[in-house]
């Protein structure tokens, strides 16, 4: 069993976190002690005007009125953030009460901003609860065509159908199912599909709270993998030649990241292709060449790491393309 953070924190640092080691070796070096830093500080609210229900202009001028520092955010104008300690009056406000904005951290609002779902087209979320992604999604198809969002845990499940019906996205279509076997139901039918993938949680510890990294280990990022490597095998079948898939996690863990996406290329080949990301955000950087020795494919590098920062949680992200879906290696 991997090594699991059960020691004490000492200057806010838990004893015996091996993830701190590993950082060190993930993270640039000029980057390391700013995103050792995020860990201990309280996070920025980022927030998104809800277009299905509200329009933008409306809700800034309201929130600023209403005493909120309102920070607009450069590569996403629907966002915004507020210091951390306007959170718990943005969450009793009536803009959030009223689903007129939605409250979620400004790196999670950057998957469906790569995948770019279009009206009209047929959409998977494949892990989709509690439905902050598939709601944004959803505004931007304008409520046209096809978005179907699935989730394996009930009770997640039905979280995330409240909060969809809740925000007004009452054309989504919500399917309780395990991912990794839909491609036998779905082979060839989407035009894009977003898989934010279960994994460790690296980016979202907090220092302060124990109850973050209680549950980690080496053998959880394991489990993890396995896991992974199944859904994305589902994403790519799921897919028409010519679909798009934008795999996304919320951990550094390079096995869940790049090892995944590695994982893809070995076992489809010449089916998919690893694109650039479309979009530039400060704070991003390349993905690694490499991890404990073992190399990857040159095309990995073209998925990006965010960073932690005061805004940002850390955050991992690539965009494919399939030219077929069946896999080359069985």
């Amino acid at each position: 069993m991997g090594q699991s953070c059960t020691g004490q924190p000492q200057g806010g640092q838990p004893q015996g976190l091996p993830l701190l080691q590993r950082l060190s070796r993930i993270v640039p070096p000029e980057r390391y002690e700013e995103c050792v830093r995020a860990f201990h500080e309280p996070p920025a609210v980022g927030a998104r005007v809800n277009t299905l229900l509200a329009e933008r202009e409306v809700v800034f001028e309201g929130l600023r009125e209403a005493g909120f520092t309102v920070h607009p955010v450069p590569w996403y104008p629907d966002a915004f953030w507020l210091p951390p300690e306007q959170r718990n009056a943005l969450l009793a406000s009536e803009w959030v009460q009223n689903a007129l904005v939605y409250v979620q951290n400004l790196s999670s609002m950057i998957p469906p901003l790569i995948l770019a779902p279009q009206p009209g087209e047929e959409v998977l979320d494949l892990c989709a609860a509690p439905g902050g992604k598939t709601l944004q999604m959803a505004a931007m198809m304008r409520g046209e065509g096809t978005l179907v969002a699935v989730e394996a845990v009930r009770s997640r499940f039905f979280k995330l159908r409240e909060n969809l019906q809740r925000h007004g996205a009452n054309f989504v279509q919500t399917v309780q199912a395990e991912g990794e076997w839909l491609w036998k139901r779905w082979q060839n039918r989407f035009d894009a599909v977003l898989l934010d993938a279960p994994c460790s949680s690296e980016g979202r510890f907090r220092f302060d709270d124990p109850a973050t990294f209680r549950y980690w280990s080496l053998k959880k990022i394991a489990d993890m993998v396995r896991k992974q490597k199944s859904l994305i095998y589902s994403a790519i079948r799921c897919l028409k030649p010519g679909g798009r898939l934008v795999y996304c996690t919320c951990t550094f863990a390079p096995e869940e990241n790049e090892g995944i996406i590695a994982h893809a290329l070995k076992k489809f080949g010449e089916a998919i292709e690893v694109l650039p990301i479309p979009l530039e955000v400060e704070g991003m950087a390349p993905a690694l060449s490499e991890w404990d020795g073992r190399a990857f494919p040159d095309a990995v590098r073209h998925a990006r790491r965010i960073l932690p920062s005061p805004q940002m949680e850390g955050f991992f992200v690539c965009l494919m393309k399939a030219f077929g879906n069946s896999p080359q290696r069985q």
